[in-house]
């Protein structure tokens, strides 16, 4: 039993978050039932984002809400507040949030306190002050970004069916992705694999008629599988006639046209930046101790440094890695890390609350895994290296075996069976974007310059 009453604020819902809370929810059983604890979550969204799997919602192999898994009901012990904390005094203990109810009130933020903090914001997509980026850019974090970007992306090719214009159709058919990471290659393969299967059904468009072109700042590709895997990503996105540049920035996107450091420049409609990510401006909004980079300092058992009842881990912390052999490595910010620091954090919070001792975490990293579109991959696991069709089964495998709760593995699975024995969906639904456009034409309003389209 807990030696007080306990109320515990968890802020954030994505992995740290959302496996912290469910960990304390089946280790707090009793607690929860006598009121000697309490959990509050708070998120921007009712839902946590399984991230691996945006690629191939983009690309129809799976269903936009089974990427998704609802807080409320897998938290069913906990309250959830679907807002976003503002401001952090840990020091009195008190978070200021602000919440939809708030807005429609109008009365401001509203502060609530607690006895335990969990800090688990995630990070945000790190831009640079490029000419036309904040224009003309399109993310690839959530899964609106995700199902926007495919909308997008079919839209462009039925603007270059349509038109006559060829630097209209040249643009429409030229996509840009800045970021040679997992999200970039990743989304970036998942999507031309789709779009080269969607021009058989266009009279006028053929694959080689599409632009794609990868652009990555350092020598390399996908670093977390390693040097030689990285090299053969490279070799097999130039033999589907993508065109990756390394060592190579964005310059500007301004007026639609993205320049590149080495000169070239390419009129498109489409560009997509997954340039890395940058701590949550939440955390310089506390009072807590952070590192040079802004995330927060933590101890290898989830405390944060120097101050009690506070805990982090995931993209916002800076946990010491154990098993590094150099000192003062840190653990990478990824879902590997991020789902096990969540069960060692919850673990610990119970520990703390019950006077039993903390557990330290440590974990090896065991390698990644990336898909390159249909039947193509690589994979870096426990020192074996797998490349082809082998290594997208594995992705699939591990990712169904890591995507949470048996109802969205069950789905999952059903879906890619289906895709395997029908066609693939090819339908834009970019008027979802603006749902009332239909009906506010009809009314009389004024329309839309774009009233069915996402760009």
């Amino acid at each position: 039993m807990v030696k007080e009453r306990a109320r515990i604020l968890v802020v954030g819902g994505g992995y740290v978050g959302m496996y912290t809370a469910l960990r304390l929810q089946q280790k707090l059983k009793q607690e929860l039932r006598q009121g000697e604890a309490e959990i509050t979550v708070v998120t921007p969204d009712p839902y946590m984002t399984y991230q691996p799997f945006l690629p191939e919602a983009a690309a129809g192999a799976i269903s936009p809400r089974h990427v998704v898994v609802p807080l409320r009901r897998v938290l069913g012990q906990c309250r959830i507040v679907i807002g976003e904390a503002r401001s952090i005094d840990h020091a009195k203990r008190t978070a200021t949030l602000t919440t939809l109810a708030t807005e429609e009130e109008g009365t401001g933020p509203q502060q609530i306190t607690y006895d335990e903090l969990v800090l688990a914001p995630g990070s945000i997509s790190r831009t640079l002050p490029i000419p036309g980026l904040a224009e003309h850019g399109i993310g690839f974090r959530t899964v609106e970004e995700a199902i926007g970007l495919r909308n997008h992306v079919i839209e462009q090719m039925d603007i270059a069916s349509s038109t006559r214009d060829p630097a209209i159709r040249d643009a429409a058919l030229t996509f840009v992705f800045v970021g040679g990471g997992f999200a970039g290659v990743e989304a970036l393969a998942e999507l031309e694999d789709m779009a080269r299967y969607t021009t058989r059904y266009y009279h006028n468009i053929k694959a080689e008629d599409m632009k794609w072109i990868l652009v990555e700042a350092s020598d390399r590709i996908l670093p977390e599988v390693g040097e030689e895997m990285g090299r053969y990503t490279v070799t097999e996105l130039r033999r589907r006639n993508i065109d990756v540049r390394l060592n190579t920035r964005l310059d500007s996107c301004a007026d639609r046209v993205a320049v590149l450091s080495d000169g070239s420049r390419f009129p498109t409609r489409t560009l997509v930046w997954t340039a890395g990510v940058k701590s949550h401006p939440l955390l310089a909004a506390t009072d807590l101790p952070l590192t040079e980079r802004g995330r927060l300092k933590c101890t290898p058992e989830l405390t944060v440094e120097g101050v009690t009842h506070a805990w982090a881990a995931g993209d916002a912390a800076a946990v010491p890695d154990v098993t590094a052999d150099e000192p003062g490595k840190e653990t990478a910010p990824n879902a590997q890390h991020a789902v096990r620091q969540a069960r060692v954090l919850g673990d610990n919070i119970v520990h703390s609350l019950r006077g039993e001792p903390l557990e330290t975490y440590a974990h090896k990293y065991v390698g990644s895994v990336a898909s390159l579109g249909l039947h193509e991959g690589v994979a870096h696991l426990y020192g074996r290296k797998l490349k082809g069709y082998p290594a997208w089964f594995m992705h699939r495998v591990y990712h169904l075996s890591r995507v949470p709760t048996f109802n969205r593995k069950a789905r999952v699975l059903a879906e890619w069976t289906l895709s395997g024995l029908f066609k693939r969906e090819i339908v834009s639904l970019g008027s979802l974007e603006h749902p009332r456009a239909e009906f506010e034409l009809a009314a009389g309003g004024k329309p839309r310059t774009d009233p069915k389209g996402s760009s």
